[in-house]
């Protein structure tokens, strides 16, 4: 991703498809869109992602152009607004009452999504194609994930090679007391406060786009509660989460956040301090989740 800056001062982001700008080494599966949690990366994923939530009513960067024949650059390529400035996370900790009807705005937003129901689950891209994901329900899909995480990170770190077989029993166990249920809503997939932009009317302006999926609405919760303090969360929280949903998504995103970054350390990514405590944070959190008291 590039600004660019016009000979007349005026700004637009750059997306550049460049598979040698891909800092995540290559790994079974990706690209395989039946599966709600392969990697969101591509501009059919971006396309599919911008139509549906502009479609809903929600803010996203206007599309300058789409350049999928390489005219002008050899990857794919959208050129899209550009918002100079901080981005709601940054805005909410300068100044809270600032940010408080961008939050209220984004609320909303996440309602607007919560309620927009889908035929089946999984990649945008892929269900709005007619397609269908492999794997029979949502949480049949997170567990056969959080399995591959796990297997994954414990691969890599000792810590989670010992614990392994307590980390799978627990999955099991979250797995099985899951009802089944058939309501889809659309999901960000990985929606941080700074994955919002603001525009010059306060509005919230969702980027990083390219995971939207329908999938269980908890999921997006899940997320914004480990992205986040209580203190920021408490503003977009909703009530009737289903809590056997949450829990089993919980350990699932602590076993990703950990296994993502080992994976991104094997390779060139540049800021590995950052990574590094990101990992040791969610795989303490899992840890603790089976804790021999």
């Amino acid at each position: 991703m590039y600004r660019l800056t016009m000979d007349d001062a005026a700004t637009a982001i750059a997306y550049l498809w460049e598979e040698s700008e891909n800092y995540w080494p290559t790994a079974e599966g990706d690209g395989d869109l039946t599966d709600p949690f392969s990697p969101g990366v591509g501009l059919d994923l971006f396309e599919a992602a911008h139509v549906r939530l502009d479609t809903l009513g929600l803010r996203v960067p206007e599309v300058h152009l789409v350049d999928r024949e390489r005219v002008h650059y050899p990857a794919d390529l959208a050129i899209v607004e550009d918002f100079p400035g901080e981005d709601l996370m940054d805005l909410l900790n300068r100044d809270p009452l600032a940010a408080e009807p961008t939050m209220a705005r984004l609320s909303d937003a996440l309602a607007a999504m919560r309620s927009h129901r889908a035929p089946s689950f999984g990649k945008v891209a892929l269900i709005d194609e007619g397609g269908t994901s492999r794997a029979v329900s949502c949480e049949n899909a997170a567990f056969d994930f959080a399995m591959g995480c796990l297997a994954e990170a414990a691969s890599r770190d000792r810590r989670i090679a010992d614990a392994r077989d307590r980390l799978e029993e627990r999955l099991r166990e979250l797995a099985a007391s899951v009802r089944p249920r058939a309501e889809y809503s659309v999901v960000h997939g990985e929606l941080g406060l700074d994955h919002v932009l603001v525009d010059r009317d306060g509005n919230p302006v969702l980027i990083d786009i390219e995971d939207l999926m329908y999938f269980d609405v908890e999921w997006e919760h899940v997320f914004l509660k480990l992205r986040h303090p209580d203190g920021h969360y408490r503003r977009l929280a909703v009530e009737g989460l289903d809590e056997n949903r949450l829990a089993l998504y919980t350990l699932t995103q602590r076993l990703s956040l950990t296994a993502g970054p080992l994976r991104l350390l094997e390779g060139d990514f540049p800021d590995r301090e950052f990574m590094q405590r990101i990992a040791e944070h969610h795989l303490n959190e899992a840890l603790a989740l089976v804790a021999v008291v």
